[in-house]
This record gives C-alpha cells, sequence and structure tokens, in this order.
C-alpha cells in the first residue's frame, strides 16, 4: 500500500512539472502581450525580463499555497486515501484542460480551472462516500469549505468588471493627456505619469507581495509597513526625478522603461499569485504523504485535519518551479499562439481577424452604436471637436515606414495595460485572494482597447466576437474542470491502480494529438501571418510564384475533395463524405484567407496597381470552383444521409470514369502551376474539350434512361447536376491554366530563373 501512494506522490510530482508547462504557456499571455504588442524592445530582451519577474515572482507565492489545501475542501472530511485521489484528479484534469486551450490559442484562467477541478473532484468522492455509507447528500457540506470557494468565485468573477472598467478609465484618461502623438507631451508630464506609474508597481509588488515571501522575516516585513506612507513619498521623487533624467539627458522613451518594468512586474505577480494553481496541489500532496507516513495509520482511517495546518513552502521548490516556468517561456510555441489571439483583438491597426461575428458580437456593436449617438448628442459640439482631436490616430505604417512590422498599439497602452493589470493582481495577491491573472490582464486589455478606439466600424463586430468567445470559454473552464475532474476521481475511487493507470495513458495520448493539431494549426497561420508581417515590396515575378503555388494547391484539393465525394456517393460510405466535408472547409479557410492575402499583396506591389489584377481573378476562379465543389459534395451527403436508392451500375462506371479523367486532368495543371512549368499548360487546352465531350454523352445516356430506364426524378436531378457542376471545375481550371500560360514572356524567364 505503501508503495501505491508513493507512486502517486511520484506521478503528482512529474504532473506539476507538466502542468508548469502547460499552465505557462496559457499565462504567459499575462505578461508578455503588451510589450510585445508594442514591440516597446528586442523580443530576446523581453523574455529576459519577463524571465526574471517569473523566477523572483515564484518566491513570493509561499503565502497562497494553503489555497490548494483548505481553501476549497475541508480536509478533515477525507481520509488520506480519499484526498490523494482528489489531488491526482485535479492534476490530470488541468494539464487535460490547459493543453487543450493552448493548442487553440485560447487563454484561460488557471485559477478558475484549479478551483472548479478541486471542487469537482471534492464533490464526486463525497457523494460516493454519502452513497456508500448510506448518509443523506445534505451532509456534503461537511466536506466542502462552502464560504471560502464562494468568496473565490465572487472575488474571480466581480474582477472582470473592475478590470475592464479600470483598464477603460485610465486609458481614456491617458489618452487624452498624451494624445496619440505622445513624443511631443513626454518633456511635459511624461516623468510625473511614469513616476506614479512605477510607485504604483513598486509598491504593489515590493510593500504588499513581501507578505508572502518564504525568505523574509517578520520583522523586516512590519518595518516596511509602518513606513509605507514615507516610503512611497521616496519612491515618487525617486522614480520621477530618474525618469525625467534619462529623458532629458538620453533622449529614452521613459513610457518604454514603464512598460519593461511592468512587463517585470506582471510575470512576478503572475508567478507569486498563480504558482499554486501549478505545484499547490502536489505540494499538499507531498505534505498529505508526510502526515500518513509518519502516522502509521491505515490509508482509509487517516482523516487529513493536519493538512489545514498552515506550512511554509520549500523556497528551493519555489526556484526549481520559477526555472522550469522560464525555460517554458522561452521554448512553448503554445504560449506565443495564445499572446498572438491577444494582441490581435486589440490591435490598434487592421489586419486579418481570427474570429468570426456573432449573433450576440452584432447586437452589441449595434446597441453600442446607438449610444455612442445618443451620449455624443447632449454634449457640447466644441467639446466634441477637442476630445476628437485628441483621439486623432496616426497612420501606424506611415510612421513606421515599410521596414519593419508595425505594432498592434503603442506604449501608452501598453503602459496602462501593465500597469493596472499588475497593481490589482499584486492587491488581490497581499489579501490571499487567488484572482485570475488571465481575467483581469485580458479585461485591463480589452477594456483599453475600447477606450482608446481601437474597435473601428471595420473590425469591431469581429473584435467583439473573439472577446464574447474568449469569455464563454471561460464558462465552459469551469464545467469542463468540474465534469472531468469529477470523472477522473470516480474512476481511481471505484478501479484504483486500474483506474489511476488508464488515466495516464489516456492523457498521454490526448496530449500527443493536440500537440499534432497545434502544429498544423500553426502552419497555417504561418502562412497567413507572412502577409500581414511581411513590409517589403512585391514584384509581379514573386506574385506569380506566390499565387501559382496557391492555385495549384487549391486545385489538388478540389480534385481530392470531387473523388471523396463521388466515391462516398457510389458506395454509400458515409466516411467518405465526411472525408470530403473535412476537405471542403480547408478549402472554404483557405479562401478566407486568400481575401486576407489579396489586399495585403496589392498594397505591396512595386509595379503598377493593374498586376493586382491576377490576385483578384485567381481569386474569382478559387471562388467559384469552391462553389461548385460545395454543391457536388451537398449533393452527395444529401442523397446517401436519406438513404435514396442506389445508383444503376451503368451511372457508377460513368461517374467513376468522368472522376477518374478529371482527378488526372487537374493534377497535371497542379504540377504545373506548383513548379512554375506555364509553357506546358497551353497543351492541356484540348484535353478540357476531350472532358466536356464525355459529360455531353453522360448527360444524353441521362436523358434517354429517363425515358427507357425509368430513372427518377431524385436520380435524374442528382446527376444533371453532378455533371453540370463537374462541366464548371473542369471550365474553372482550365481559365486558371490560361491566366498564367498567357503571362509575359520575359516574366516566365524570370519566374525559371527563380526556379
Amino acid at each position: 500500500m505503501a508503495d501505491y501512494f508513493l507512486f502517486i506522490v511520484i506521478l503528482l510530482g512529474l504532473l506539476a512539472i507538466s502542468d508548469l508547462i502547460v499552465g505557462v504557456s496559457n499565462d504567459a499571455v499575462n505578461f508578455l502581450n503588451s510589450a510585445i504588442g508594442s514591440k516597446v524592445a528586442p523580443f530576446k530582451v523581453i523574455m529576459i525580463v519577463a524571465g526574471l519577474g517569473i523566477a523572483i515572482g515564484a518566491t513570493f507565492s509561499s503565502g497562497m499555497m494553503e489555497v490548494a489545501r483548505t481553501g476549497i475542501l475541508n480536509p478533515e472530511a477525507f481520509y488520506f486515501s480519499e484526498i490523494m485521489i482528489i489531488f491526482l484528479a485535479v492534476m490530470l484534469t488541468d494539464i487535460f484542460l490547459l493543453d487543450l486551450f493552448n493548442t487553440f490559442g485560447l487563454p484561460t484562467s488557471t485559477t478558475v480551472s484549479l478551483i472548479f477541478e478541486l471542487l469537482g473532484a471534492a464533490v464526486v468522492v463525497a457523494v460516493i462516500k454519502l452513497y456508500q455509507q448510506g448518509q443523506d447528500l445534505g451532509n456534503l457540506v461537511n466536506y466542502i469549505n462552502s464560504s471560502s470557494a464562494l468568496a473565490i468565485i465572487s472575488t474571480i468573477l466581480s474582477s472582470v468588471v473592475v478590470a475592464f472598467i479600470c483598464g477603460m478609465i485610465v486609458q481614456y484618461l491617458s489618452r487624452l493627456l498624451f494624445t496619440y502623438h505622445f513624443e511631443k507631451r513626454l518633456a511635459k508630464v511624461g516623468a510625473i505619469w511614469a513616476g506614479l506609474a512605477l510607485t504604483l508597481l513598486t509598491y504593489f509588488l515590493i510593500f504588499k507581495g513581501l507578505k508572502g515571501t518564504s525568505f523574509i522575516d517578520k520583522s523586516t516585513i512590519t518595518w516596511i509597513g509602518e513606513r509605507t506612507n514615507v516610503l512611497l513619498l521616496c519612491a515618487f521623487a525617486v522614480w520621477t526625478i530618474l525618469m525625467q533624467l534619462l529623458h532629458s539627458a538620453f533622449k529614452i522613451n521613459m513610457l518604454r522603461i514603464v512598460v519593461l518594468f511592468g512587463t517585470f512586474s506582471l510575470a512576478m505577480a503572475f508567478a507569486g499569485n498563480d504558482l499554486v494553481n501549478f505545484i499547490g496541489v502536489p505540494m499538499a500532496g507531498l505534505e498529505s504523504f508526510r502526515i500518513w507516513s509518519s502516522s502509521g495509520a491505515d490509508a482509509g482511517q487517516l482523516t487529513m485535519g493536519p493538512l489545514g495546518n498552515p506550512v511554509k513552502a520549500d523556497t528551493m521548490i519555489l526556484l526549481i518551479a520559477g526555472v522550469i516556468m522560464v525555460v517554458t517561456l522561452w521554448l512553448s510555441r503554445k504560449a506565443r499562439s495564445v499572446t498572438d489571439t491577444e494582441v490581435s483583438l486589440g490591435r490598434q491597426g487592421e489586419g486579418y481577424e481570427k474570429f468570426t461575428s456573432n449573433a450576440v458580437a452584432r447586437g452589441i456593436v449595434r446597441y453600442t452604436r446607438l449610444m455612442s449617438k445618443a451620449i455624443t448628442s447632449v454634449i457640447p459640439q466644441p467639446l466634441m471637436q477637442s476630445l476628437e482631436k485628441r483621439f486623432q490616430k496616426l497612420d501606424i505604417h506611415k510612421e513606421n515606414g515599410h521596414t519593419q512590422e508595425a505594432p498592434a498599439f503603442d506604449v501608452v497602452r501598453a503602459a496602462v495595460n501593465l500597469t493596472v493589470a499588475s497593481s490589482l493582481i499584486a492587491f488581490a495577491t497581499s489579501l490571499k485572494l487567488p484572482l485570475s491573472t488571465t481575467y483581469v490582464t485580458f479585461m485591463v486589455a480589452m477594456g483599453s482597447s475600447l477606450a482608446d478606439g481601437a474597435w473601428g466600424r471595420d473590425s469591431a463586430v469581429f473584435r467583439v466576437a473573439g472577446v464574447v468567445n474568449v469569455i464563454a470559454g471561460w464558462f465552459v473552464t469551469a464545467v469542463i474542470a468540474f465534469t472531468v475532474a469529477g470523472l477522473c476521481a470516480a474512476t481511481m475511487f471505484l478501479f484504483g491502480a486500474y483506474g489511476v493507470i488508464s488515466l495516464v495513458v489516456l492523457l498521454v495520448l490526448v496530449v500527443i494529438k493536440t500537440f499534432a493539431l497545434h502544429r498544423k494549426k500553426e502552419q497555417t497561420r504561418s502562412q497567413v501571418a507572412h502577409f500581414e508581417q511581411y513590409n517589403g515590396n512585391i514584384s509581379v515575378v514573386q506574385m506569380m510564384e506566390e499565387t501559382s503555388q496557391n492555385a495549384g494547391k487549391t486545385i489538388n484539393l478540389v480534385a481530392q475533395t470531387y473523388q471523396d465525394a463521388i466515391e462516398g456517393l457510389v458506395k454509400e460510405d458515409r466516411a467518405l463524405i465526411s472525408k470530403a466535408r473535412q476537405n471542403l472547409g480547408k478549402l472554404k479557410k483557405d479562401n478566407e484567407n486568400l481575401e486576407f492575402k489579396i489586399y495585403h499583396a496589392i498594397k505591396r506591389l512595386k509595379d503598377k496597381a493593374e498586376s493586382g489584377r491576377l490576385y483578384l481573378m485567381v481569386y474569382d476562379l478559387e471562388q467559384d470552383a469552391l462553389q461548385s465543389v460545395d454543391l457536388i459534395v451537398e449533393a452527395c451527403s444529401e442523397h446517401v444521409d436519406n438513404s435514396l436508392p442506389p445508383l444503376a451500375p451503368q451511372q457508377v462506371d460513368n461517374l467513376r470514369k468522368v472522376a477518374g479523367a478529371l482527378d488526372n486532368y487537374l493534377h497535371q495543371i497542379a504540377v504545373c502551376l506548383q513548379h512554375l512549368q506555364f509553357e506546358k499548360l497551353d497543351r492541356l487546352a484540348g484535353e478540357k474539350y476531350a472532358l466536356f465531350d464525355m459529360l455531353e454523352d453522360q448527360l444524353a445516356a441521362q436523358l434517354e434512361g429517363i425515358k427507357n430506364n425509368g430513372y427518377g426524378l431524385r436520380n435524374s436531378m442528382l446527376m444533371f447536376s453532378l455533371k453540370l457542376e463537374t462541366k464548371d471545375i473542369i471550365s474553372i481550371a482550365s481559365r486558371l491554366a490560361a491566366l498564367y500560360s498567357r503571362a509575359p514572356e520575359e516574366e516566365k524567364v524570370m519566374m525559371l530563373a527563380v526556379d
């Protein structure tokens, strides 16, 4: 029995390392997005600053560790064997949940995950115990620390509103003070504003955060507490004078210093507040094992009341956890995917919108516009003009030129995001409230984006949709965390070691699957990002190479989708129809990405604007092909789903004959386009007419079959639809081939030279 629980303790330790990795990958968005979005420094510098903040902040989290032991459940109500099952269920669920959100690039709350995982596992174990003992479920209140749990949950939810309002107000006032031409205002008010921001960060992270350290004695903390006001005044004076000197003597943008210090501060606050989410449960498990080992009692008879006693965390363990988080920060690709989501939602300029609009977002935008009109109608016109002048935006691309990627937003908003979020989080930490750093930083960023006018008419509905999706994901987090943790706890409670091993194997398989899925998503995202981030000029030769590669890929995917749909129809195979639908979804996504590429590529064409017509024509042809193959897939799917009569043998032979010839024709065009062999496209023109003749013969056979073979209405309309849409696909492919075969001779030579 001792070996079994020792195995669980070791497993908890390994899971703690994994949880640190997936947890930092998700929460990196909290302290990286503002510095990365505003580009205040090279990426490596930002990462070094954030890494130092994490390493130091890890030693400040000792005071938060008791949340995992007594914040949600009453340990004295559970036996040692039961408490270990609860802790293991929490860790398994946490890794699964966070890795899932990381894969899709969505920030979620590690704090909410921990709370509802503990709640779900504890409730399920308690319910099973009560059922086995024949007790009433009303006794469940003896197992759950309901007052503490409700206080924590209400604090987290209220922080969402507070964070949004604070971010919006502070950003609005800051923008009024600095305007978008903030460089001109720095000499007058920059030092005072920066001094105040840095003093706030210093106060909350040093004077308040010291209470949670594991290595500073109480007398030092008391001394600081008694002299807080004096120290604050000194800090404000020192920071203000220092900022003014740096600006005057070295022309240093003091707001960049605020952003970097804020990045350090928020990373430090994250480690101090959220480290409990990753190692709090394993440390509680280790402490439980020590209590049981020294007691000599049976694992199923020892209650865990001693677990509620205050315990000072081991500084070395905290430092090791900090090192793991820092390494993860540097190496994790998923961390950057999550960061991209928040940066894009707060981006000042235009760009690729990750989220599509929905009814909720459209309603919010519509009614917000009506409210805005009502408010502005009662404000005096001179005042409105004055306010609008201070919010007059810069052309980001003109300001930055075409030599480097423009920042998503300026340092004023970045400084506000970091200062407000750091202050709120560190203040909650000082009160030992496990505030959600994700909720706070995200809502502060969204509030500041709204106040800064980042959500214009052309992007508002998509940005709001993104915010709605992220917030909805937070509620999903709570439901999934509670449910999955409860199921894991029940499995281990009822099946013992077999349940533990099965769940671990399942988790490994899920992580492997999500890793592969994320890699595919990264490849797609990088293709889109290439057009958004590339700021150099594009020649006609580059344009032809890029569009031909894309067109060849599209034609191959059209051919594969067509083949799967036809085979699914003749075999009445729903799996093939489903595969065709998946490929159709890829085609639609590629077509959406092409819309984005067209705009950015045409803007950067160094040749005459008419050269951009190639993009438009390729897009038009690909869209036509998509519509035709969409109709074919839908027709085949409807026939199979409704279990309509199978096709006649002659019809099956005809369809397969056409499908084979079409696949060969499309493949030849795709090869020529992808290998830039445009001179070979001319000879393919004749094959189009051979395919047309084949289709005409089959259409005639279908007409004859209606008279002689009794082909029904549904059968005939299906065959007519398939033949006519196939004819359209052939015509589209032929026009696409002709588009490149007619390219100017000098451009062909240049393309071959590039190849």
